[in-house]
């Protein structure tokens, strides 16, 4: 099963689209599921419902932070290589979707909604596009991990 599956099914089983991203790549990761659900747990709703970056997004950030992420505070190539991967993967995000604002792709008002998650029941899912984004997402980080390789 291919890691956009594994996130669609995560998301479509309560977690948010941060989480599912992230919790699509525990094996990968060197930290334990509770930690990766915690660490990606406020950036759901494009960062706790302020309807901003895509969660999704974000969790390409985390996924790619841990496993590439740079640690010397003054290697600045590192760091600058780090921002250049991010930033494409981001944009073939926005290449695909138009954006990865949270309210522009919902085509919701933009600006703080409430902070009361929506109750996760059928016509949530039914009404959400949030599954073909998660699904990209992970899809996404799958293949830059496997050199540009589906």
């Amino acid at each position: 099963m291919n890691k956009g599956q594994i996130a669609l099914d995560l998301f479509n089983n309560g977690y948010n689209c941060a989480q599912a991203v992230v919790l699509a790549f525990k094996d990968e990761l060197s930290l334990d599921e509770k930690t990766l659900l915690a660490l990606s747990s406020s950036f759901g709703g494009g960062l706790s419902r302020l309807r901003e970056v895509c969660g999704c997004v974000s969790a390409i950030g985390i996924v790619m932070g841990l496993l590439k992420g740079n640690y010397d505070v003054n290697d600045v190539n590192a760091k600058a290589n780090h921002y250049k991967l991010i930033q494409d993967l981001a944009l073939k995000f926005k290449k695909e979707f138009n954006t990865y604002n949270c309210a522009e792709l919902l085509n919701i008002k933009k600006g703080v909604d409430s902070y009361v998650p929506s109750v996760r029941d059928k016509s949530y899912y039914e009404s959400r596009p949030c599954g073909k984004f998660i699904y990209f997402a992970a899809n996404l980080i799958e293949k830059e991990l496997n050199n540009g390789k589906d």
